[in-house]
C-alpha cells in the first residue's frame, strides 16, 4: 500500500502537532515554514501548559491530554520541562470564595485545593505575605521554554519520524495536490494550512468572512533570579481568575468580575490579567495584555508594561526585578466563541487555527484528537 503523504503550512506549535499526529500514523510528511525558524506566537509566550485555565469537560480533557503529549516528548527528547504547578493567590475575600467554590466543585476531578497562607508560603517564597488570605494549589501544570522547546520539536519529529522541514519557504499558492512557493512546486495527498496569525495570506476571502481576529499581547522577562533560588509553582493574582474560562464553575465569579470593572477598570480596558513563570536558567517571564484588532500597533505601550509590574508586586517578592527584555505576541483568536477553527476549503485542504491564547496547552490534544477522529 502506498505512504500516504501530507503537506504542513507552519512549523508553530499547531503545524507541529498536526504533524506529530499524522506522522505516529504512518504519514509521509513536509512541512513549510516562512521564516529560518518559528519565530510567531508559539515562541513569544509564558511556556504554560494550563489545565487550570480550562473548563471541566471536553476542553481540560484535551488540555490534559496535549500535557501528556508534551510530557512524552519532552522526556524522550530531552527537552527542559518542570512539572511545577500554579498557584492563584486570593488577598481579598470575594477572591477567597471564588477559589473556595473552584475546589468544591473541582476537588474529585482536579488535582487541586484550597491552601491557608501559612500553606501557600510552604509552596513558594516567592509570594507577597502581605494582606494574603488563601491560595488555589493545582498541581497539573507544568513550564517548557516555549522559545527553545518549539525548536527542540521539529528537531525530534525530524528525527523520529523523518519528517522533512523546508525552512525559509514562503508558500504563495495552494492547487490542491500541489503548493507552489514561487516557481518551485510539491505535492501530497492531504495539505494543511497551520499559519497562525498570517491566516489571511492563502485565503484571504475565507478568512475576511470569519469572526477571525488578532490578539496582541505584551510581556517581559525578568534576570536569572540570584543563588539559584527558584519561585517554585507558577504564580497568578486575582485577575486571572476573571480571564480563564475554567474558574465560570465558581458561583460568585460574576461578583469579583463587577469589583474588578470598579477597581481595575483600566486593566480590563487593556486585558491585562498578570502571571509569572520561571524557566530552566532562572529567568522569569511576567504578563500580559490582550489587544484585539486585525492590525496592531507594533510599537509597544509601556504603560501596560508598567500596570502589569504594579499588579504584580501585589502578590509577588523576586529576588532581583531588573528587566531582562520585553516584547510582544500576536495570536489568531475566534470571536464567536468557537475555541479552534478546523475547516476542509476543499477536498484535500483543512485549515486548522484560531486556537487563540491556548496554543501551548491544547495544541496536541486538538490535533490528536482532530486527526484520530478522521
Amino acid at each position: 500500500m502506498k505512504q500516504k503523504s501530507a503537506i504542513i503550512i507552519g512549523a508553530g506549535i499547531v503545524g507541529l502537532a498536526t504533524a506529530r499526529a499524522l506522522a505516529i500514523r504512518g504519514y509521509s510528511i513536509t512541512v513549510f515554514e516562512r521564516n529560518e525558524q518559528a519565530v510567531g506566537a508559539s515562541i513569544r509566550n509564558f511556556g504554560m501548559v494550563w489545565p487550570i485555565g480550562q473548563a471541566t469537560g471536553p476542553l481540560f480533557d484535551r488540555a490534559m491530554l496535549s500535557r501528556s503529549i508534551w510530557k512524552e516528548i519532552c522526556t524522550e527528547a530531552e527537552i527542559w520541562h518542570n512539572e511545577v504547578g500554579s498557584l492563584h493567590l486570593a488577598y481579598h475575600d470575594d477572591e477567597l470564595q471564588v477559589i473556595n467554590e473552584y475546589v468544591e466543585v473541582n476537588h474529585s476531578h482536579r488535582d487541586c485545593c484550597s491552601l491557608s497562607p501559612q500553606e501557600a508560603m510552604l509552596k513558594s517564597p516567592a509570594i507577597n505575605p502581605d494582606g494574603l488570605k488563601g491560595a488555589l494549589w493545582s498541581g497539573e501544570e507544568m513550564i517548557i521554554e516555549s522559545r527553545v522547546a518549539v525548536g527542540q520539536v521539529a528537531k525530534y519529529l525530524a528525527a523520529k519520524y523523518d519528517v522533512n522541514f523546508h525552512w525559509n519557504t514562503a508558500i504563495s499558492n495552494i492547487n490542491h495536490p500541489i503548493v507552489f512557493s514561487g516557481n518551485r512546486s510539491w505535492e501530497a495527498d492531504e495539505i494543511f494550512v497551520c499559519s497562525g496569525a498570517d491566516f489571511e495570506t492563502l485565503y484571504p476571502e475565507l478568512f475576511l468572512s470569519l469572526d477571525i481576529s488578532k490578539c496582541k499581547l505584551q510581556m517581559m522577562r525578568l534576570v536569572t533570579q540570584p543563588d539559584e533560588w527558584r519561585i517554585g509553582p507558577s504564580l497568578c493574582g486575582g485577575l486571572s481568575m476573571i480571564h480563564y474560562p475554567g474558574f465560570q464553575a465558581a458561583a460568585s465569579l460574576p461578583a469579583l468580575r463587577k469589583r474588578y470593572e470598579e477597581q481595575y477598570a483600566i486593566y480590563l480596558k487593556w486585558g491585562i490579567h498578570v502571571m509569572v513563570s520561571q524557566n530552566g536558567s532562572g529567568e522569569l517571564t511576567i504578563g500580559d495584555s490582550h489587544e484585539y484588532g486585525l492590525v496592531h500597533d507594533p510599537f509597544d505601550k509601556q504603560f501596560i508594561n508598567t500596570m502589569i509590574t504594579d499588579y504584580l508586586h501585589t502578590f509577588a517578592n523576586f529576588k532581583d526585578w531588573t528587566l531582562l527584555q520585553s516584547w510582544h505576541g500576536i495570536y489568531p483568536k475566534m470571536m464567536n466563541g468557537e475555541t479552534e477553527l478546523i475547516k476542509e476549503i476543499e477536498p484535500g485542504v483543512t485549515v486548522i487555527n484560531g486556537v487563540g491564547g491556548n496554543g501551548m496547552t491544547l495544541s496536541f490534544g486538538l490535533c490528536e484528537q482532530f486527526i484520530g477522529s478522521r
